[in-house]
């Protein structure tokens, strides 16, 4: 599956775009001006993510990447 896959799936389910990802993100305090904070941790914002909106550990490992930069909107 591709990356973009993953985030489509996650739109699908969440309503939330990764634009809407990242305003989330700010707004629970995982990240600062769009930039992931090196006190998030991949296993919060994972059980997070399985808890409110009943995503899989792999779709919430891929919202963790978009948030780190390690991955982009497009990335196969």
């Amino acid at each position: 599956m591709s990356f973009q896959a993953y985030l489509d799936t996650i739109h699908k389910k969440t309503g939330l775009t990764p634009a809407g990802l990242r305003r989330l993100a700010d707004e629970q305090g995982w990240t600062e001006g769009g930039i992931l904070k090196p006190s998030t941790k991949a296993g919060a914002l994972v059980a997070w993510f399985k808890e409110h909106h009943e995503l899989g550990h792999g779709h919430s490992m891929a919202i963790f990447a978009l948030l780190k930069g390690v991955k982009k909107e497009g990335d196969a």
